[in-house]
């Protein structure tokens, strides 16, 4: 079975969502514990395939027997093995939160949500382990229509924000099946391998450069990248919370892997590749600066930290443009600090909403004391999220900050100097009214801190924040730095 973990890491979560419906209907308690242990299989099997790459270098698994580029092949490298046991993680830790929350919501929807939860987390485990254009669209669409399901369970306002996602995410598929169109018909193949050998032969093409636009455009849509983010402050602000905590923290990284794949190991060293980056490196200071005030401004605190999210993605395109290999860390590095940690901040809202009725920044005075653990939690991922040593978050954007130094990209350094500065202000107001303003007619308010299966979750991300910035040095050295592609010096 260990030669075939790459195919079974999408199988089983996809395979789990067929059979979970079924057993929703009566024995909710045993589907959600088939969801769990699909998720725990695919975490745990994605941290054995890590391992091996780690050491012995690409895992490509052909599927169905036919070679590539004829078939389609699997391929694991540490980038996108690393991203497996991020997605796993992310998904095994919201799943079980919303067990509690929708016990107490909509216990009759157990089955319903856990399947097209499954088939979210397939479709974004998909996308990371093919090595084939064609295929990665296909999994893309996945993962999207299971997100619009699943967002639109939040109410009719979550319906109407979903909506709208819909129409906007269905451009960015488009655009981005035009983009596979374009190089299909200029090499006759999608597979990414056989693509970078045939595409170092094409030369540049008006047909080449309006592909890898439309490629570029369709993800930076998914990932919502400044300024295609239209879509993503109502969908985060009225999603059920596990949702949110989820979709939030990994669909849009696993797009951001995705624009970093295509441009860097298909496309590698192009002339069109270097201009989409000299692009998004633009929107990546506009989006650090425009997110970063944006979020200065919300009152609801999911609408902040939906805007934060904005700005956040800026850092991480703003460091694959500059391209050296330590800004290429820090952007990799801030992938996964921004995934934890706005996991963290995402479920820690909606439990404080589920809990207690309130959303506002204002409604926050005295919250420390009615829920400690969790604002514990909120306050370790909004500290990591500043950048504020040992957290991870110091450290990536540490790397990036080095990396626009060496590049001499002076709006990158003063963007990311002024957002550091903004998002102190807007996450410090929190934590000011949090733990240090008091109001006794509040306080005095009947509230308890969340259930086990809700807070658990929350605190082994606030954890995992702290852990990942204390250990970063072995991360780096084993992992990401392997996750480099080889045209980096």
């Amino acid at each position: 079975m260990s030669a075939h973990l790459p195919i079974l890491i999408v199988v089983v979560p996809l395979v789990a969502a067929l059979v979970v419906p079924l057993l929703g209907r009566r024995t909710p308690g045993v589907a959600h514990a088939v969801t769990l242990a699909a998720l725990i299989f695919a975490l745990v099997a994605s941290g054995l395939v890590l391992a091996r790459v780690v050491v012995d270098g690409v895992w490509r698994y052909q599927l169905g027997g036919w070679a590539p580029p004829w078939g389609i092949e699997y391929v694991v490298d540490p980038l996108s093995g690393g991203m497996m046991v991020l997605v796993s993680f992310l998904a095994l830790a919201a799943s079980t939160y919303a067990w509690s929350y929708l016990l107490a919501t909509d216990p009759g929807r157990i089955g319903l949500f856990d399947s097209l939860y499954l088939l979210l987390v397939t479709g974004l485990l998909g996308i990371v382990a093919t090595g084939d254009l064609f295929n990665l669209y296909v999994f893309l669409e996945i993962s999207a229509i299971a997100a619009y399901a699943l967002l639109a369970m939040g109410g009719d306002r979550a319906t109407v924000a979903t909506f709208r996602y819909l129409l906007i995410g269905t451009v960015g598929s488009s655009c981005y099946l035009l983009g596979t169109g374009y190089f299909y018909a200029l090499t006759g193949t999608l597979n990414m391998a056989d693509l970078t050998e045939r595409l170092s032969g094409v030369g540049e093409s008006p047909a080449m450069a309006v592909g890898i636009g439309l490629i570029v455009v369709g993800l930076a849509i998914k990932a919502a990248v400044f300024p295609f983010h239209g879509w993503q402050p109502d969908v985060y602000t009225y999603a059920p919370p596990p949702v949110t905590g989820f979709v939030a923290a990994a669909m849009t990284k696993v797009s951001a892997y995705a624009i970093f794949r295509v441009l860097y190991f298909v496309l590698g060293g192009t002339p069109v590749a270097a201009s989409a980056l000299v692009f998004l490196g633009g929107v990546g200071v506009l989006a650090i600066l425009a997110g970063s005030w944006l979020a200065l401004a919300q009152t609801d605190i999911r609408r902040m930290l939906a805007y934060s999210s904005v700005g956040q993605m800026g850092y991480i395109v703003l460091g694959f443009s500059i391209g050296s290999p330590i800004a290429l860390v820090g952007a990799l590095f801030h992938v996964l600090n921004h995934a934890v940690m706005k996991s963290c901040l995402f479920l820690v809202a909606g439990g404080v909403r589920w809990r207690t009725g309130f959303s506002s920044v204002a409604s926050f005075v005295g919250m420390g004391r009615r829920m400690p653990l969790s604002m514990l939690a909120f306050a370790v991922a909004a500290v990591s999220m500043v950048g504020l040593p040992p957290t991870v978050g110091f450290f990536s954007k540490w790397y990036l900050l080095l990396g626009a130094f060496e590049a001499r990209a002076w709006p990158g350094v003063a963007a990311l100097v002024v957002s550091s500065g903004l998002s102190a202000v807007y996450f410090f107001r929190v934590l000011e009214r949090t733990f240090v303003v008091s109001d006794d007619r509040l306080v005095a308010t009947e509230s308890r801190e969340l259930p086990a299966g809700m807070l658990g979750p929350v605190l082994v991300l606030a954890a995992a924040g702290l852990l990942l910035g204390l250990f970063q040095q072995p991360l780096i050295t084993h992992v990401i730095q392997r996750a480099l592609p080889a045209t980096v010096s």
